[in-house]
């Protein structure tokens, strides 16, 4: 005799946004403790990844005196390392040694400071994965350099989401930190679970197009939600690191699907880097979807899109009711 399963939905707040779950239980799933792991799980995140929190166990390391070794817990770790590991994939688009920049042009804690951008775009630079070294769950500097891991640790913390409903005995679930999601199984129609690709619009959040997901995740890293204005010009949140300073004319948009959102969201943000065409030869290189969204000379929103999922600019739609 089947039973029909309950729809539950889950959230509760994370990284200065909110994280979401979403999945089907039978009625007797009390969903409160997995509302506590939940929320544990990212809270672990932030507590080891942050750049909001001085004591987090990454402002520590970024405190620490150039040569000293570190103990750092092994989340952290994992993430340091897939990060070096997509730093050098990408010849340095990605760079978690950004830190400095990060905060000089204001998108950290602190108000933007001129004398910090002037340092910051003056700095030899050495990246991330030239610098840091590992010795087990130990990790040292071997040149001064500030981390931040604003492009992989929200990635990150969605995975632990999707780890965390797997460890509760839920194996179909969409997850998601603001606009990174992961997907796991299918929905209860054994359909695949449909996310919007939102447009690059700064006005309001529309869908540019739909994704079908299994066992994936999607991240996106846009132009279009934090940025700064200098002499009545806006500037993206993504740093360039060759230049110590935010990127000059970027896509308004990457989207990238790979196995996990901590992968997607640091190749979307190399992929900003890169630009369309260096990019996309990259994404081809590693077999991963992207979708890259570039603006014409009206504002309006041109795709260009990188294997399977995106082999065709998918067509822009209205998202179905939150499945």
């Amino acid at each position: 005799m089947s039973i029909e399963r309950a729809r539950i939905a889950l959230n509760g707040p994370t990284m200065g946004t909110r994280w979401s779950a979403l999945f089907y239980a039978e009625p007797s799933v009390d969903p409160d403790p997995i509302r506590v792991a939940l929320q544990a799980a990212v809270e672990e995140v932030d507590g080891q990844m942050s750049t909001w929190k001085p004591d987090s166990d990454l402002m520590r390391l970024n405190a620490a005196p150039v040569g000293d070794w570190v103990a750092v817990p092994s989340r952290l770790g994992h993430v340091l390392r897939l990060g070096l590991e997509i730093g050098r994939a990408s010849d340095g688009a990605f760079d978690i040694g950004m830190g400095d920049a990060v905060a000089a042009w204001g998108f950290g804690p602190e108000a933007a400071a001129p004398d910090g951008i002037r340092a910051a775009m003056k700095a030899p630079r050495r990246a991330a994965h030239e610098v840091l070294e590992f010795d087990d769950d130990h990790v040292r500097k071997s040149a001064p350099t500030a981390l931040d891991l604003n492009g992989i640790a929200k990635g990150y913390g969605v995975d632990r989401l999707a780890e965390t409903l797997r460890d509760h005995g839920i194996d179909n679930a969409l997850v998601g930190i603001d606009g990174e999601m992961r997907a796991t199984g299918l929905r209860p129609d054994f359909e695949p679970w449909t996310i919007a690709v939102e447009a690059p619009d700064t006005e309001r959040r529309t869908p540019h197009s739909i994704l079908a997901l299994q066992d994936a995740a999607v991240a996106t890293s846009g132009d279009y939600r934090h940025w700064v204005e200098v002499q009545g010009r806006r500037l993206s949140h993504t740093m360039d690191p060759r230049r110590g300073a935010p990127l000059i004319v970027p896509p308004a948009s990457v989207t990238v699907v790979a196995s996990s959102c901590a992968e997607a969201d640091a190749w979307a943000t190399a992929f900003m880097v890169l630009g369309p065409e260096r990019g996309a030869a990259l994404a081809r290189k590693h077999g991963l979807d992207a979708l890259f969204l570039l603006r014409d000379d009206n504002d309006n929103a041109r795709g260009v899109g990188v294997g399977r999922l995106f082999s065709e600019e998918p067509a822009a739609m209205t998202p179905s009711e939150g499945r």
